[in-house]
């Protein structure tokens, strides 16, 4: 008996302590959880607190399309170049809860009180209206035994079954019920497929062109009726010059391209905002957009709004000052396109159809003028006009002759295949049965330095450079052996000076020529690249490559913007001052002081000594300057007429600086196939470099004595109006 109540205790003790346990594991489990509970509850609030936040802000908080204006574009002077027109505009905004039906009311209302043109009424959205109109008919058109052999068919889901009945109802609308729309249906329809295009809570554009005051009056007069419709100020570009690299904008109604919709989509666009689509308008879109508004919207317990509150005002985008002159730029432009239809009335002319000229400060980079002009004839009435292609002088490129050859003497000094003052024998050389000679001598043997050469313009001066640079002593008759590697250094010392690479211009669509594959079975091309006639540049690159020169050795990006500004507030003083484009240095070329001022007393004798190729083109002015000439009679025209492509052709370009010993403008020029002829030609890239040169120094000196000029003012000047190609 005691043993058996020993037992039961033993068995009460470890039930007891079988409890306790129990009980401890838990309470120890509940403060764990709770423990864990604190933990999250206070990493929620105090380390994710502020990113919950502003998700949830992001969600109430909505940038809306109000139509801010963008930013203007100013000239360095100050002179509008691009402005903002108001004019007025309707809107409408849906939400989330908005349905079909009560847009549909509203585009009904809307429109009896104004005009909307039908012309962007598509066929698809004429069959959505039908649908929307004849819900029953619309019904009927797909018969039951047909959806539900559709819904029923298990290779297809639901939601594939279902766009197969909507596609197969919108296909079986017939024509005449398409044509039983009335004038009015067709209006509302205009008015309701623009209220639909939108996203909820994003206004969108109804109407903004030729929008009347009294439409835009009875509309404001009536917008309790109308929910969701606003009347506002839209914005239209406005350009005040022709000059393409200024750019374009999209309208509301074009939004974002669709092969840019991803980019801007994830920068916080929405389908429909305007956006810069070429040059300048695209690459500073992000200063010129502004800022949209931000609102908040306050919703009731079902999920209906009930007040918008305005979290941040919308601003206008900020302003641009460029580096262009606009009135140097006008005067430029008839210069160039004077005689581009001067050179076009010469023989052998049939294939000369543009022209280029590019002036920039050589010691910041600052593009004071880039002109492109382009002749084009109208297949119907056989004119030709002269259109604006300035973007042409950075997206084109052309064998430019001998204005490389700066660039060749200064790799001879890089490469020890030159030394300063060096005397080589003019001669012509002959490569196996290959005569090459230069133009001023086709039969002597005279003794020319590199200055001389320069001036001179001697091609055998360079053939010997680049045979050395290729490791080949010259044997007259002798088969050209070379070194190829002598193409690599001669291009990359090229590419130091800014020819052949892309130049860093602060714009899109930039090439940087073409530099072909040498063919071991050519060797006599190396010969060719070294007087510009086997590789391609751009006249952009050609005037950053004189700039190079004409600075001392320091390759500068060139830049059209000069400085950011924030919004003017009245409308004739500039906004605060925000950035100032400093100089983008890109390196220096490897060459001494005294080997680029030897190759600049070359370029002063091509001016101002008798034999020079350009002697006497700035005699008696009152600035000193220096340049080089370029002919290539080895280009194939590449144009827009393909049946003649492969002709070849004769190129002719002009580099320069001035004045000669404090550099101020740095220009180049090149008109491409000038002629077929191989002599006697026009040499209108001469006739353009001096007529800029001058132009530029006889504007500075009437600026100089106006004392209202100034190009640091800070005031907002009226537009120069730059005249559009001409007929002839």
């Amino acid at each position: 008996m005691r043993k058996n109540q020993r037992k039961v205790d033993q068995a009460k003790v470890r039930q007891r302590k079988l409890t306790s346990f129990r009980m401890n594991f838990l309470f120890f489990s509940i403060f764990v959880l709770f423990s864990l509970l604190i933990f999250r509850l206070g990493y929620l609030q105090i380390v994710k607190g502020e990113e919950y936040k502003s998700e949830l802000e992001r969600k109430e908080e909505i940038a809306v399309n109000t139509s801010v204006p963008r930013g203007r574009i100013f000239d360095r002077s100050g002179h509008l170049l691009v402005d903002n027109e108001p004019r007025n505009a309707i809107t409408y905004t849906k939400t989330t809860s908005t349905t079909s039906e009560e847009m549909l009311k509203t585009a009904k209302k809307l429109a009896k009180l104004i005009d909307k043109p039908t012309t962007r009424v598509t066929l698809g959205d004429k069959k959505d209206f039908w649908i929307l109109l004849h819900p029953d008919e619309a019904m009927e058109k797909v018969t039951e035994e047909e959806q539900l052999a559709l819904q029923n068919d298990e290779s297809i889901s639901k939601k594939d079954a279902q766009r197969e009945i909507t596609k197969m109802t919108r296909d079986r609308i017939t024509d005449e019920e398409l044509d039983s729309f009335t004038e009015s249906e067709l209006e509302v329809l205009a008015i309701y497929r623009e209220m639909m295009s939108g996203y909820a809570y994003t206004p969108q554009i109804v109407k903004s062109e030729d929008v009347t005051d009294i439409e835009f009056a009875t509309v404001s007069e009536q917008l309790g009726s109308l929910p969701g419709v606003n009347t506002t100020t839209d914005w239209e570009r406005v350009k005040m010059s022709d000059s393409a690299i200024l750019g374009t904008t999209t309208s509301p109604l074009e939004g974002i391209p669709k092969t840019d919709l991803d980019y801007f989509l994830s920068r916080g666009y929405s389908r429909n905002d305007r956006v810069g689509k070429s040059y300048i308008e695209r690459y500073y879109e992000d200063l010129l957009k502004g800022q949209k508004t931000v609102v908040k919207n306050i919703k009731d317990r079902t999920g209906r709004v009930v007040e918008t509150k305005t979290v941040r005002e919308g601003e206008p985008g900020k302003d641009l000052m460029l580096t262009l002159d606009t009135e140097l730029q006008s005067n430029l432009e008839k210069i160039v396109e004077d005689n581009l239809l001067k050179a076009k009335r010469m023989g052998g002319s049939q294939l000369l159809d543009r022209a280029f000229l590019v002036m920039m400060d050589p010691n910041t980079g600052e593009v004071l003028s880039m002109v492109g002009k382009r002749i084009v004839k109208d297949k119907e009435t056989g004119k030709l006009s002269v259109q604006d292609y300035t973007f042409g002088t950075f997206s084109t490129s052309y064998e430019v002759g001998s204005t490389v050859k700066l660039a060749t003497v200064l790799s001879g000094y890089q490469h020890d295949a030159l030394r300063i003052g060096e005397t080589k024998i003019d001669e012509p050389i002959y490569v196996g049965k290959q005569r090459k000679a230069s133009l001023f001598n086709q039969n002597s043997r005279i003794p020319v330095n590199d200055i001389e050469a320069l001036g001179r313009s001697s091609n055998v001066y360079m053939f010997k450079i680049a045979m050395d640079i290729a490791n080949y002593n010259y044997v007259k008759g002798g088969s050209l052996k070379i070194d190829f590697d002598a193409f690599n250094k001669l291009r990359d010392s090229y590419a130091s000076f800014g020819l052949g690479v892309k130049t860093g211009i602060d714009l899109p669509g930039e090439v940087s020529g073409s530099s072909p594959e040498p063919n071991r079975k050519e060797p006599g091309k190396l010969l060719d690249l070294s007087i510009g006639q086997y590789d391609t540049y751009t006249p952009l690159q050609l005037a950053q490559y004189v700039s190079t020169v004409a600075n001392g050795g320091y390759r500068i990006a060139p830049q059209v913007l000069k400085a950011v500004y924030e919004p003017s507030k009245d409308g004739k003083e500039f906004g605060a001052l925000l950035e100032q484009n400093d100089p983008k240095i890109l390196n220096r070329i490897n060459n001494t002081p005294e080997e680029i001022d030897r190759v600049k007393k070359g370029m002063h004798y091509t001016y101002y000594q008798p034999k020079g190729t350009a002697y006497n083109i700035f005699q008696g002015e009152d600035f000193d300057a220096a340049g080089k000439t370029g002919t290539a009679q080895a280009g194939y025209y590449e144009g827009e007429d393909r049946s003649l492509w492969g002709t070849q052709t004769v190129s002719v370009a002009h580099v320069g600086f001035a004045p000669y010993e404090n550099p101020e403008i740095a220009y180049s020029v090149i008109v491409p196939h000038v002629s077929t002829y191989t002599t006697g030609y026009a040499h209108p890239n001469n006739d353009i470099a001096q007529a800029a040169v001058k132009e530029y120094f006889a504007l500075k000196k009437k600026r100089a004595e106006s004392e209202i000029f100034s190009t640091e003012t800070q005031t907002i000047k009226p537009p120069i109006k730059v005249e559009a190609g001409t007929e002839k």
